[in-house]
């Protein structure tokens, strides 16, 4: 269990932040970076959950509590991706369970026959933006993997999420009907 007592700490203001095995990271490091883009996109999904009810909104709560164990992941550095009492880490059956959900809503929508913009109603904007934010979190963990050890579940969990966020966006969109096409070379 997390007990803050003190929201500042000052143990920062050298420019360094703790990690779970106690060393200091600079503020401005690859893994640090990924781990602020995780929370971004976890911003992101709040700001759509707030629009959401149902199951969906089930959905997000599990999605969003998942971003913080994928912020605990990438806080602990090295390559032993086993999780533990003492170790958090992105499991691969996180990821199995968004492919199902990803596949579940899937089934009550018509195949795309264009790309689409992102928008329609105020949630799949939302959606939209989340997904966004999503990809850019998993481009600073590729980042950071280019140069340090990421745990590989955790890398498929980020793809697969930004894919549950287009689907889901598009099932909003009253399951796809309200999406607004994309016409290559319109303003031209």
């Amino acid at each position: 269990m997390v007990k803050l007592n003190k929201i500042y700490t000052r143990t920062g203001d050298d420019g360094t932040t703790g990690l779970v095995d106690g060393s200091r990271c600079p503020k401005h490091s690859a893994r640090i970076a990924a781990m602020g883009k995780v929370d971004e996109a976890n911003s992101a999904i709040g700001l759509a959950a707030v629009k959401m009810a149902g199951a969906p909104g089930a959905d997000i709560t599990r999605i969003q509590n998942d971003l913080f164990d994928l912020g605990a992941d990438l806080a602990t550095p090295g390559d032993d991706f086993t999780p533990s009492d003492m170790v958090l880490r992105i499991v691969p059956s996180q990821v199995d369970w968004l492919e199902a959900r990803i596949d579940a809503l899937n089934e009550t929508l018509e195949p795309l026959t264009s790309f689409i913009l992102p928008g329609g109603s105020e949630l799949a904007a939302r959606l939209h933006i989340a997904r966004a934010t999503t990809r850019a979190a998993e481009r600073a963990m590729v980042a950071l993997a280019a140069q340090d050890a990421v745990n590989p579940a955790a890398l498929a969990y980020i793809n697969r999420l930004s894919d549950y966020l287009f689907v889901l966006a598009r099932v909003v969109n009253d399951n796809g009907r309200a999406d607004v096409k994309w016409v290559p070379g319109q303003s031209r």
